[in-house]
């Protein structure tokens, strides 16, 4: 039989291919028995004490384009002997092939169910006093950056938790102010003066030197992103950073060479970025510059929380207020709603702790989750919305939902048809001067009181804008609430939950 010449080139091609794939299957289960090999401590390493010195720690990178072994060698250059330690996920493909020598080791974040579970613990592998988080693209080009780095941190030990040198980048390293507030679901930056060296977070590239105890103490010592997470939690626990002159050249401007593989990159990092603040309850994320991030939500999505018990939602048994994002919506949809009624010549007044949140806060009581407002009964025939609430939902124009509530006759508009954030309307009507209606709830505040609190009604700041309230709203809340409501702040159902006391 003879074989063409488009036959043996297709033949050499199949061969060729087939000998690729066989040597990246070789070089894959090479780096995967170098880390079984050389990256599984014993049990009981991680109980010897710490020894003298830095280990470097490489954490956030990306599989498709990446520059960790020459970082590694960088370092391994001015220093042989120095402990490197790359942390990923999952086991880097493309290959990742680091310098093979014993002191640097890949170690794998995600556990398998083969192994045992230290080996899945990066604390296991970091047994020197400090450890240096090295991000990729940095290269260490002198002994004594590390060196000057731990002096440093030696000598501002009574100030600082943490120093840090930045990595030469067309961005300079900025020195920032980080405050958390867990309770309030908000992380908010504010750029440090200009001359600062002290600060809470930093925005750009740095190697990050600090205790190994230290770090691995933190919740999640290695989430991604790397500073971002590192800088929530630390803020937390109130500790510094101090920025100092050492610097570390960058080996690539940018890191990454196609607008391809840096839009990939950009991707990962506010997926990761989303996942972050989802995972530590960070809901409001205010920049530097002012600008607001939300991460909670929103008209599309539903409402933060699920059905509340006992006029106690879940999240006060965490220590936590409601979310900023429902708190903005719930102020969005009151506006409207106050905005409709008063077009419409609907009398309506703040009512229950709406209104208490008016006179104690100018806005929502910051633990409250739905707006009340009381309303003349006589007046629902003046608005179309409300009048067409009687025989089903109604979905306007700005897509809120004008509904019959099912509790009881009093109507709700909510925030739309995916969030349940809501507006609740409560129709009173005039009986022997006494204001009273027809659904009552099982709530102290809901009791009949005398009409003179409605004639006149008085504006009062709200939620950013005016709204009309009872006159002598204070005497209308001790009457609802009991003596000293406005100045004594409590959850609504202290029998389940109390506030908490700060000191």
């Amino acid at each position: 039989m003879r074989v063409t010449f488009c036959q043996a080139v297709l033949a050499v091609a199949i061969a060729f291919n087939l000998l690729v794939l066989y040597y990246i299957s070789r070089l894959q289960q090479h780096v995967l028995h170098r880390h079984r090999d050389h990256a599984l401590p014993s049990a009981h390493q991680q109980t010897n004490p710490l020894r003298p010195g830095v280990t470097v720690l490489i954490r956030e990178f990306e599989d498709f384009e990446n520059y960790i072994p020459t970082v590694a060698r960088s370092f391994l250059r001015q220093e042989p002997e120095l402990p490197i330690v790359v942390a990923a996920d999952h086991l880097p493909y493309p290959p990742m092939v680091l310098p093979d020598a014993p002191n640097i080791r890949m170690v794998l974040l995600k556990p398998s169910p083969d192994q045992p579970a230290h080996v899945f613990r990066p604390e296991a592998y970091v047994r020197t006093e400090h450890v240096a988080l090295v991000p990729d693209g940095a290269k260490a080009d002198s002994t004594s950056q590390l060196e000057r780095m731990l002096e440093e941190f030696k000598a501002s030990r009574s100030t600082v938790e943490m120093v840090a040198a930045p990595v030469h980048s067309t961005t300079p390293l900025q020195c920032l102010d980080l405050r958390v507030s867990l309770k309030e679901w908000t992380a908010e930056y504010t750029a440090a003066p200009p001359s600062s060296k002290r600060c809470t977070a930093l925005k750009g590239e740095a190697v990050l030197l600090l205790r190994t105890r230290d770090l691995f103490n933190l919740s999640v010592p290695l989430a991604k992103p790397l500073l971002t997470s590192l800088f929530i939690q630390t803020s937390l626990r109130g500790w510094a950073v101090r920025l100092l002159d050492v610097s570390f050249p960058a080996l690539h401007h940018p890191l990454f060479t196609s607008s391809h593989n840096q839009w990939k990159a950009d991707n990962l990092a506010r997926a990761n970025r989303l996942q972050l603040f989802q995972d530590f309850g960070i809901k409001r994320v205010v920049l530097e510059d002012g600008k607001e991030q939300w991460f909670g939500c929103g008209k599309e999505t539903p409402r933060c929380f699920g059905t509340i018990h006992d006029d106690t939602p879940e999240y006060l048994y965490r220590n936590r207020w409601t979310p900023p994002c429902c708190l903005k919506a719930l102020r969005e949809t009151a506006k409207y709603v106050v905005n409709v009624l008063e077009t419409s010549g609907v009398r309506y007044w703040l009512e229950g702790g709406t209104l208490l949140g008016a006179a104690r806060h100018h806005d929502l009581i910051p633990w409250d989750y739905d707006v009340d407002l009381g309303i003349y009964l006589e007046d629902v025939p003046n608005c179309e919305l409300l009048r067409g609430a009687e025989s089903g939902s109604i979905v306007d124009e700005k897509g809120f939902v004008w509904e019959k509530a099912i509790e009881g006759d009093f109507y709700r508009v909510q925030y739309s048809e995916h969030n349940h954030l809501h507006v609740d309307l409560w129709p009173f009507y005039p009986k022997n001067g006494v204001m009273t209606k027809d659904t009552w709830m099982d709530h102290r505040q809901d009791v009949e009181f005398p009409e003179h609190f409605l004639k006149p009604l008085v504006p009062i700041q709200f939620a950013g804008f005016l709204a009309l309230a009872p006159n002598d709203y204070r005497a209308f809340l001790e009457l609802k609430f009991g003596e000293g409501a406005i100045e004594n702040p409590e959850y609504p159902n202290p029998a389940l939950k109390r506030m908490e006391k700060e000191n």
